[in-house]
This record gives C-alpha cells, structure tokens and sequence, in this order.
C-alpha cells in the first residue's frame, strides 16, 4: 500500500503547535471531506484523518509535526502529487519553504 511520511521540525512550542495542527485540520475537513478526531497528550498529541481512499495520523510535539499516511489503491497513483500538497500545506503554515532533510520531504 502507498505510504507517505514527513516530519516538519518547528519552534512554535506545543500549545501553538495545538493550535496550528487543529487549523490544518479544519481545512483538510472543509477541502477534503477529511474526518478528523484530535487526542491530546501530556508531551505530545495525536490527529487522526481519515477520507475514503487515506487514512493516516499527525503526531504533533512541541518541536516538530510528523505525518504518516497510507493511501488506498487508486489515490496510490498520485502518491508524489498528494506528497508535494501535504508538505506545502505544512511548509505555508510553518512560514518554510521546504527546509527538511532530503528524504523527509
């Protein structure tokens, strides 16, 4: 099954963290008709999303967001596409320009 995985390092603290990653999913809700349930954690918190087709979690700490996600069969086709979307969403709500490490994208 086609996976995607990135980590978005970031300074923002856990509670803007919190905030940025609960803006995320209200758009991938609104966009997506992505459905998203949120678990708060002392040290850090997890999102769950979840559309027909991807399925995936956003763990979201006090130095970094980490997303993985699967994808169903036919929106394995455009695995690269979906790749690129999610991390310039992240990038625009970081204010970076793609600064991971090469393999992180």
């Amino acid at each position: 099954m086609p996976a995607i995985h990135f980590h978005r390092p970031h300074d923002l603290g856990l509670a803007r963290a919190r905030q940025a990653a609960r803006a995320w999913a209200d758009k991938a809700a609104q966009k997506f008709g992505m459905e998203c349930t949120y678990e708060a954690g002392d040290a850090q918190d997890t999102l769950h999303f979840r559309r027909a087709g991807m399925d995936g979690t956003l763990q979201v700490r006090a130095d970094g967001f980490e997303l993985a996600a699967e994808l169903g069969f036919l929106f394995g086709a455009f695995q690269e596409r979906i790749e690129a979307e999610l991390g310039a969403q992240f990038d625009a709500l970081l204010g970076t320009q793609g600064e991971a490490a090469p393999g992180q994208a």
